[in-house]
């Protein structure tokens, strides 16, 4: 798939495996597995972050092939679900941090059109997550790039 902003292609990455089904060497049961999420979330950890550690430190290649849910969903019946969906949150972290560099760096304009860029992806995820009843429909982002232009 095409990036947004810019004429490349994606990165490569990693195939899913072919069948839904666990693999036989996992021998986790899906109430195992739910409970460790639990256990992640409540130290901290966003989504991304429990999948990683589950597959580097528990050998779980993917919790949905075994307990038929993904992540959110388990952490959303535990009433631990983030307020934010993790890609919109990511992308907020980082306008703010690219706010804060263009406040030092005032000549940076390359990165001025950077934080327009991303200021626009913001905006689309918004209208998508507002559609989808992921976000309450009064939620606002304030563009920060008007104040560096």
């Amino acid at each position: 798939m095409a990036r947004v902003h810019a004429h490349r292609r994606g990165q490569s990455h990693s195939t899913r495996p072919v069948t839904k089904r666990p693999p036989s060497w996992c021998t986790y049961r899906p109430e195992e597995v739910e409970s460790q999420i639990i256990k992640l979330a409540k130290e901290g950890n966003p989504p991304d972050k429990i999948g990683m550690i589950l597959r580097d430190q528990y050998g779980i290649p993917l919790t949905r092939s075994i307990t038929n849910k993904k992540i959110t969903q388990i952490l959303s019946q535990a009433g631990l679900a983030p307020k934010i969906p993790e890609d919109l949150a990511a992308l907020l972290k980082r306008s703010s941090q690219l706010a804060r560099h263009l406040e030092k760096n005032r000549g940076d304009h390359k990165n001025v059109h950077s934080l327009y860029l991303l200021e626009s992806r913001i905006h689309r995820l918004v209208e998508y997550y507002k559609r989808r009843g992921k976000l309450p429909a009064d939620w606002k982002y304030k563009p920060i790039v008007g104040s560096f232009m």
